[in-house]
């Protein structure tokens, strides 16, 4: 199988990861890049206000971008500029541009030659949103690709949640899969709908008059702990079986059944041959993949694509010989680079996402952080124990812009009602003054849209407060002054949207930066194996796109 592996994703990018030694430069390139800005980096944002962290941006920056509209704001993360605003706030942005690995969905039918994508019908669709769709089409046609060309006896889907991506494989492409994940529910959930699918399938090979001996389940399993031994284990294991009985395994039932399979494929003079696959495996469990993938001779080639780097373990000197999620590579261990949770956080940020953005969305997710962070001052005056403890009020988004959309809604019909008595009353007679009919408009307000920006701000703040309160099992205090400390903060709250797309614009290098450390672990360990990173899904759909594909040199 030509691959083409090694390439950088980006025709326009300068850098490129074909070899440790170009890999190791780029990731030092962002290295020194970014070793300035780690003020943006590592600032708690939930303290915008306790700890005027605007002040620590260049002043022309933010006076610049404080009056800039939202949606050149939002633009920054994926490089765009504007002409007007200061060099070296263009030359910030176009940098941490040119340092991100490119997201562009490749080629595949050129990188990978033989692939084609099959378009999924209803039954193995169902359930899926349009994202997760486009995901698993695109992903299974690769992993399957992969493995027919190894000739290989088994696919892993890790993490494999519902089992979407193990069914297609199983049904459509007709291989024998293992779908493992840490929650029971979704093994349970996974043997189900594969049950459900299996009689659609065997309807249709019937009315055509074959037999349905060789339809193939994927079988799942549970895995309450996840790791590199765990996954070794799971080597020998034949999965020819028909079935797809959900087994929840200990390592007493796993050994066991580990050493009757391995007798029983020995015995056959067959190898064990795998391929891990994992869509969107969160924090260590990506690592855990790349890690069993270089260890395990029966493992012959990974196909990953990583999520969630907030949840990554990351090296420090003081567990040194501790293997965590990052770096992975000797490398950048020597180098001494280090992220921080922070940093972790920010390398989730998406250009993509920001840029689809609608301007209303913007200002909803800036306000949101200008919320959070007068929240934190709630926290600070009235709770300073539960500050220390760095608490987490959850995802109150959703919620906030469902109120708001209601209380406009409201806003809108009660202008209408309003607008459509004022007119009644008018129909009897107009008065001489030509400007009365317009002055009993203007009395009410003059557009729905005007009236949604008019929202009194600190009501939703107060909103917010008692519901963040609530989360963290706090009672509101009736001393508790919300108007106070929101009149104190709000003039500074028109930097929140400004800070945040410089901070996001950051996001992308950090993410390439985590993607090349894995990368260069697997090219650091000689010729015995190839691999490449590898935009495979639209961007827009799926931002977090980019797969890691590695695979044992003379694997067959």
């Amino acid at each position: 199988m030509a691959t083409g592996f090694g390439g950088n994703g980006s025709s326009s990018c300068k850098y490129k990861c074909d070899t440790a030694a170009n890999t190791l430069q780029w990731i030092k390139a962002i290295a020194d890049f970014i070793r300035p800005y780690s003020f943006l980096i590592n600032a708690p944002v939930v303290n915008f206000f306790k700890d005027r962290l605007w002040e620590a941006v260049d002043e022309e920056w933010m006076e610049c971008l404080r009056k800039e509209h939202v949606k050149n704001l939002l633009l920054i993360p994926s490089g765009a500029v504007q002409e007007y605003w200061p060099d070296s706030l263009k030359k910030f942005i176009r940098t941490s541009r040119s340092l991100a690995f490119g997201r562009e969905q490749a080629d595949l039918q050129m990188v990978l030659p033989g692939w084609c994508i099959a378009s999924l019908n209803t039954v193995l669709s169902q359930g899926m949103n349009q994202k997760k769709k486009h995901e698993v089409e695109v992903l299974s046609a690769i992993i399957s690709l992969i493995a027919s060309d190894l000739k290989s006896h088994a696919i892993v889907d890790v993490g494999a949640g519902q089992g979407y991506l193990a069914q297609v494989l199983s049904f459509h492409y007709k291989h024998s899969v293992l779908a493992i994940d840490a929650c029971s529910h979704h093994g349970n959930v996974t043997s189900a709908r594969s049950e459900r699918i299996k009689k659609y399938y065997s309807a249709q090979i019937r009315k055509s008059g074959l037999e349905t001996n060789n339809l193939r389940l994927p079988k799942a399993m549970a895995f309450r702990v996840l790791s590199v031994d765990a996954l070794k284990s799971l080597a020998n294991i034949s999965l020819q079986d028909d079935h797809a009985d959900k087994t929840s395994v200990t390592g007493d039932d796993l050994e066991k059944t580990n050493r009757q399979e391995s007798k029983g494929l020995c015995s056959s003079g067959k190898e064990p041959s795998m391929v891990l696959a994992g869509l969107h495996a969160c924090g260590d469990l990506s690592v855990i993949m790349l890690r069993t993938f270089v260890e395990c001779k029966e493992v012959k080639a990974v196909i990953n694509i990583g999520c969630c780097y907030n949840l990554l373990s990351e090296y420090e000197s003081d567990n040194e010989g501790v293997q965590n999620g990052f770096p992975m590579s000797f490398g950048v261990k020597s180098s001494g680079l280090f992220l921080g949770k922070s940093g972790r956080d920010l390398a989730c940020q998406s250009a993509e996402r920001w840029r689809n953005l609608e301007n209303e969305g913007g200002v909803h997710n800036f306000e949101l952080h200008a919320f959070r962070a007068a929240f934190q001052m709630v926290l600070y005056k009235y709770c300073p124990e539960v500050v220390a403890t760095c608490p987490s009020v959850g995802r109150q988004g959703k919620a906030l812009r469902r109120r708001k959309k209601r209380e406009a809604a409201l806003s809108s019909q009660c202008h209408e009602d309003k607008l459509e008595a004022s007119q009644s009353d008018l129909i009897g007679g107009l008065p001489d003054n030509s400007n009365a009919f317009s002055h009993t408009i203007s009395d009410y307000g003059s557009t729905p849209c005007e009236q949604a920006k008019s929202v009194d701000k600190y009501l939703l703040f107060e909103k917010f407060c008692q519901s963040g309160l609530n989360r963290l099992g706090l009672q509101s205090l009736q001393d508790m002054d919300y108007y106070g400390i929101w009149m104190d903060n709000e003039p500074f709250a028109e930097l929140i949207g400004p800070y945040w797309s410089l901070r996001a614009a950051l996001g992308p290098v950090l993410e390439t930066c985590i993607l090349l450390d894995r990368l260069l672990f697997l090219q650091e360990q000689g010729e015995s194996l190839e691999a490449m990173l590898l935009p495979i899904f639209d961007p827009d759909l799926s931002p977090r796109n980019v797969a890691i594909i590695a695979r044992k040199v003379g694997a067959t």
